[in-house]
């Protein structure tokens, strides 16, 4: 199985969205609008940002880890 690691990412506040990378070592727990300058964080029961606000879910779950994010939390404000 190949995993994708680009995913279209979209404030839920104002719409914005761009194309970012994910990482394939930590879980995205916030991300920063770069628009609105927004914080968002998961919806409940999501694991992080990308599996909740992008159109590719974070690796570990295309992988089929189940659990992807458990502890490691990364803030990314790029």
């Amino acid at each position: 199985m190949t995993i994708q690691l680009d995913s279209r990412i979209q404030c839920p506040h104002c719409g914005f969205s761009r194309t970012e990378q994910m990482p394939t070592d930590a879980c995205v727990w916030f991300w920063e609008c770069p628009e609105c300058g927004v914080l968002i964080k998961p919806k409940p029961g999501d694991c992080c940002v990308y599996c909740s606000y992008a159109d590719t879910p974070c690796p570990p779950i295309q992988a089929g880890d189940g659990d992807c994010c458990q502890s490691n939390h990364e803030v990314n404000r790029s």
